[in-house]
């Protein structure tokens, strides 16, 4: 069962309302409450998309959970900037800026307005809602360091029962196996769920499903000398708030930000995507071209598999029916090294790529010692394009030919013409795509040569 369906079926909590039922319009969002590290920190999720067996052991919130005697200060700014119309959307915009004011970033507007990219409204306009948004994010600047919990309670923001939720919970946890586990021989192993439960709701009803999403030694990210290592349910949040990503990819939250919605990131996993095996998968791409390696389980025996090598054809991997992705990890890039990912769709956010590519390059001075090229959208699986790598390797950055790389490029993919573009558009999309790593990377080579070609 969803969880959704649980709280308006079975706890007739119909706050939380059914839009899309594919998380892209936030009228279903909740928030999730879980302590780790002896804090409780919560996130907003789609219900919509969120299996009730990942709210095993946590604390939901549903905009019912969140009123207060009169208007909480939220609900209070959505009123005076006449921020709501038709009022369906509002109960996701109101907890996800509740998800925001408990949260530990900085109280400025653009994370105010962030925390409701995944809510969308049919009929009020979006000005009221960042008035509202930016009313909130003001009245958090007295907040000085303060816990967002208590701090938000004694300003008549949320209820004052959220005091006593971290208590609650530990005890909770403290009775219960926090990890479940299914009793079935042929089950599905189900991580964040973002992807799986868009294909296959209908099925997924009748499943027995082995949850990964909260096995301790599956979580984490952590640093081991030149190389990183991420349990397989990290979520693309997690990748965000990493202070290695970070030190890493000076860019990674302008990447990240272009892969779905707040809400989504919160639960959608790094392995999600990678055995999802779209030909689009944003993460797929990412790691694709840093070479990054699998660790498969099948809870007694483990194997490793470069991730460029787990993909057969269209959606089919190399991955027996019992195995999970355990870990996976990469070599991090040196200071020197140069990554960069683009991506272009339909709408800037909330969308799936037309196409998209990675750049990876390992320099030496001017020098690239080792290239990794990766692109989605071009052909039946997650591309690497090893010819394309190939030609870049040991390569001095004078000695470059643009053109003659693009044209190794054309003879590595084979696009076909779907909503997204025809297959012509995707090959003179992908070519402008990797004029753009350059250009980004490399501009005082390449600008002026890759614009005038």
């Amino acid at each position: 069962m969803l969880l959704l369906d649980f709280i308006r079926y079975q706890q007739n909590l119909t706050g939380t309302k059914i839009g899309c039922r594919e998380g892209d319009c936030g009228a279903c969002t909740v928030l999730v409450g879980e302590v780790i590290d002896n804090e409780l920190i919560y996130h907003s999720v789609t219900s919509c998309l969120m299996a009730i067996g990942n709210a095993h052991g946590k604390h939901i919130v549903t905009i019912e959970g969140v009123n207060i005697i009169g208007l909480n200060y939220i609900q209070q700014a959505f009123s005076d900037e006449g921020a709501t119309q038709c009022g369906f959307c509002t109960p996701g915009f109101i907890v996800s800026l509740a998800g925001f004011c408990l949260s530990k970033k900085e109280p400025a507007y653009q994370h105010a307005v962030d925390a409701v990219n995944g809510n969308i409204c049919r009929c009020t306009g979006y000005k009221s809602i960042e008035r509202a948004a930016e009313k909130i994010s003001d009245k958090l600047k007295n907040r000085n360091g303060a816990d967002p919990i208590t701090y938000a309670v004694s300003n008549s923001i949320l209820p004052e029962y959220f005091l006593t939720v971290k208590e609650q919970l530990i005890q909770l946890i403290s009775r219960i196996n926090k990890s479940l586990k299914s009793s079935g021989a042929a089950s599905k192993y189900l991580g964040g769920g973002t992807d799986l439960y868009v294909q296959q709701h209908e099925t997924m009803v009748d499943e027995e499903i082995n949850f990964l999403l909260d096995t301790e030694h599956l979580n984490g990210i952590e640093q081991r000398g030149s190389r990183c290592y991420m349990g397989a349910s990290t979520t693309v949040s997690d990748l965000m708030d990493a202070p290695v990503f970070n030190q890493h990819f000076p860019d990674l939250y302008k990447y990240l930000k272009l892969i779905s919605s707040t809400q989504i990131r919160n639960m959608a996993t790094v392995a999600g995507n990678f055995v999802n095996a779209s030909p689009i998968g944003d993460l797929t791409i990412f790691f694709l071209a840093l070479d990054a390696q699998l660790i498969l389980s099948n809870g007694t025996a483990s194997r490793e598999l470069p991730l460029r090598k787990f993909y057969k054809g269209y959606k089919m991997l190399d991955k027996n029916p019992e195995e999970y992705i355990e870990k996976i990890y990469f070599e991090l890039p040196a200071v020197t090294d140069k990554f960069n990912f683009e991506k272009v769709c339909k709408r800037t956010h909330l969308d799936i790529a037309s196409v998209n590519t990675a750049l990876y390059l390992k320099m030496n001075g001017e020098q690239i010692v080792t290239a990794g090229i990766s692109a989605g959208g071009v052909g039946p699986v997650p591309a690497y394009l090893s010819k394309s790598s190939a030609y870049l390797d040991g390569k001095n950055m004078a000695g470059i030919n643009i053109n003659e790389l693009l044209s190794i490029i054309q003879t590595e993919v084979t696009p076909i013409s779907d909503a997204r573009g025809t297959d012509t558009y995707k090959r003179l999309l992908l070519g402008q795509l990797i004029k753009a790593h350059f250009m980004e990377l490399f501009s005082l080579y390449f600008s002026e040569k890759i614009l005038t070609a």
